[in-house]
């Protein structure tokens, strides 16, 4: 087994871009990213600790959740969610973060690079409101890199076609927590609950 440690065996294996592809990349919003943004309703953030330690979190709303200041800035309403706030503290000590937006039924994804600042400001919140709710605070993102990922990966898993679904899983946070600190059963049946509810009521 052979360990691939340079980047010109990498490049041996896997071979140079097109003489055009690289020029699909930009440092601001082109007008079909705008449209793709504007109809989006799910991405991906991607962020690193100070260590470089990276994760990944799913960040969705109705399409159009992320706003579109002008083509180098974009504004992210932060919603209710499980107060871990391993993302957030990230892009304290390390502003850097990449997007991967999706649209249900497009192959194709977006992909956004740029630097992150928090903004607590009551006329934002207000204004990005969902639900009933204002924001709890503003990710403003100042972009830097944007390109379109081609649409293999979501071809080869066939990712928007229903007929080649698997099963749906259910997923019990309760369990995954009883694995850590030993849960009644009674007390695990409670917490799922309580969970769902919250599906119900606190988006």
């Amino acid at each position: 087994m052979e360990t691939i440690d340079n980047v010109a065996r990498l490049r041996e294996i896997l071979g140079e871009p097109g003489p055009l592809t690289r020029h699909k990349i930009h440092a601001g919003l082109s007008p079909q990213a705008r449209a793709f943004i504007a109809q989006s309703p799910m991405f991906l953030l991607a962020t690193a600790d100070a260590q470089g330690r990276p994760t990944v979190s799913p960040k969705g709303d109705d399409p159009g959740f992320v706003h579109i200041e002008d083509d180098h800035t974009l504004l992210v309403p932060e919603r209710p969610g499980n107060r871990l706030l391993f993302s957030l503290e990230n892009v304290l000590r390390n502003p850097q973060v990449g997007m991967l937006f999706l649209s249900p039924g497009t192959d194709e994804t977006l992909r956004v690079g740029g630097t992150v600042t928090l903004v607590l400001d009551e006329a934002l919140n207000t204004r990005f409101a969902s639900r009933g709710k204002a924001a709890l605070l503003v990710m403003r993102i100042a972009v830097e890199e944007v390109y379109f990922h081609c649409a293999k990966a979501f071809l080869r898993s066939h990712l928007w076609k229903p007929d080649a679904w698997p099963a749906s899983l259910r997923v019990s946070f309760a369990e995954e927590i009883h694995l850590n600190r030993q849960l009644e059963s009674d007390t695990r049946q409670e917490l799922d609950a309580q969970i769902a509810q919250r599906y119900r009521t606190d988006l």
